[in-house]
């Protein structure tokens, strides 16, 4: 593990940001890039998930970029510490590194909700501008996905889905509201409409989208993927 104590000159407090991976090639590259960022505090580096989470307590980052795969789980360890924390510290970012593009490790990301939630491929954060912009989203509250990855998830046959210019201003109010996380409760309060008024609106943008049932994937999850994908 590595402790970084490094003060930023801007007049912004920086963002706290802990990382983990199980390569020290590339905790070092990841170090270098954030050290390069004026608004990223790096605080700590780990080679594995369980100390990540630990750091959560002790340092209080308010950002935690973690890679895919890693002790001790293996496979899936990004994916638990996202779910963790999600339980333990809500208000906590996390962005997932992967070196291959897997949409169901994003729709598992983003299953228990979109917000503070990123997904980045290794090779796009190697100029540190992409990654910046993930931290600072996630800080937020907001959502970020891979380009490649969406692509991937919402790509269809020519004619078998309609775009987002079919909606209409409410409906993508709706799914706006929806990719920063809420529940449909929450987007009739943000939006003063009737839990009932929200599911209809939720089911014509289903619709209009021609998403697939939600037994192949989740519609709510593939809908604001659409949307990140446009406004990106």
């Amino acid at each position: 593990m590595e402790i970084v104590d490094r003060t930023s000159p801007t007049t912004l407090a920086p963002i706290r940001v802990a990382i983990a991976d199980d390569s020290f090639l590339m905790r070092k590259a990841l170090g270098e890039v954030l050290g390069r960022l004026p608004t990223v505090d790096l605080v700590a580096a780990y080679e594995d998930g369980s100390a990540l989470l630990d750091a959560v307590e002790t340092l209080a980052p308010a950002v935690v970029v973690t890679d895919l795969r890693m002790p001790p789980s293996g496979d899936a360890e990004g994916l638990h510490v996202a779910t963790k924390l999600r339980a333990t510290s809500p208000g906590v970012g996390v962005i997932v590194l992967s070196q291959f593009a897997e949409p169901r490790d994003v729709l598992a990301l983003f299953d228990g909700g979109a917000a503070g939630r990123g997904y980045l491929l290794k090779d796009r954060v190697r100029e540190g501008i992409d990654l910046g912009h993930a931290i600072e989203t996630v800080a937020r509250g907001g959502s970020v996905v891979d380009p490649d990855v969406v692509s991937l998830l919402v790509s269809t046959p020519p004619g078998r889905r309609s775009t987002l210019d079919d909606l209409t201003r409410r409906e993508l109010e709706v799914l706006v509201e929806m990719a920063q996380g809420k529940s449909n409760a929450a987007i009739g309060v943000s939006l003063f409409l009737s839990l009932r008024a929200v599911e209809r609106y939720v089911g014509i943008i289903f619709r209009k989208l021609d998403l697939p049932s939600e037994e192949i994937v989740s519609r709510r999850v593939l809908a604001v993927l659409m949307y990140l994908e446009e406004s990106c």
